[in-house]
């Protein structure tokens, strides 16, 4: 079962990954037309090259259209698809001043609890998101520039993030699991150090 879960929690992280790199390459790409326009309006285009410069200017060089609401969207997907993978593999970040002192049996029953309420918040977190979306389709809100429908962000979010709460959840019946009879199931939990 482990084995499901993180192959499905990579590839999510994957699929984020690429989200990432197109919304990378969006805002260069924008980024680039944005410059080259600025230099196409700039005296020294219009006396060198004023014909070019013009049929550029009017072929659409320039920043891409509604390229803040595609990286909106995006990073907004990319955050709950990385989200799996980072929980069952114990990647959050953590501060072990404290607990480093306590036996083990404490820490699991303390990284026990804390699974479960993170588990809790995932599921919170895509039925807001579910809610959301449900809003968005009912007033049909579009984006400002480009027009799309506001909740297609919503639904690519809510995939990721229900994923992201089932992978919790199986992490936390992991953690009971560890906990009632003593076997490590999830291996590589180290986390993050902070």
């Amino acid at each position: 079962m482990h084995r499901l879960f993180l192959a499905l929690a990579r590839f999510m992280a994957v699929l984020g990954g690429a989200v990432l790199t197109l919304v990378i390459f969006v805002t260069c790409f924008s980024v680039a037309g944005r410059m080259l326009n600025g230099f196409l309006h700039g005296g020294l285009a219009e006396s060198l090259f004023p014909d070019l410069a013009d049929r550029l200017i009017a072929a659409g060089v320039g920043p891409l259209l509604g390229d803040f609401e595609l990286v909106e969207a995006g990073v907004a997907f990319a955050i709950f698809a990385f989200l799996p993978l980072c929980q069952i593999t114990g990647g959050h970040a953590s501060v072990d001043i404290f607990t480093s002192k306590l036996p083990d049996a404490v820490n699991r029953g303390i990284q026990l609890v804390i699974d479960w309420v993170f588990a809790a918040v995932l599921i919170l977190i895509a039925w807001q998101l579910y809610q959301g979306m449900l809003e968005k389709v009912r007033y049909n809100e579009t984006t400002f520039m480009l027009q799309f429908p506001v909740w297609w962000a919503y639904a690519a979010s809510l995939f990721a993030a229900g994923v992201a709460a089932l992978v919790g959840v199986f992490v936390a019946l992991a953690r009971l699991g560890e906990v009632v009879t003593g076997r490590v199931i999830l291996q590589g939990n180290e986390g993050a150090d902070a």
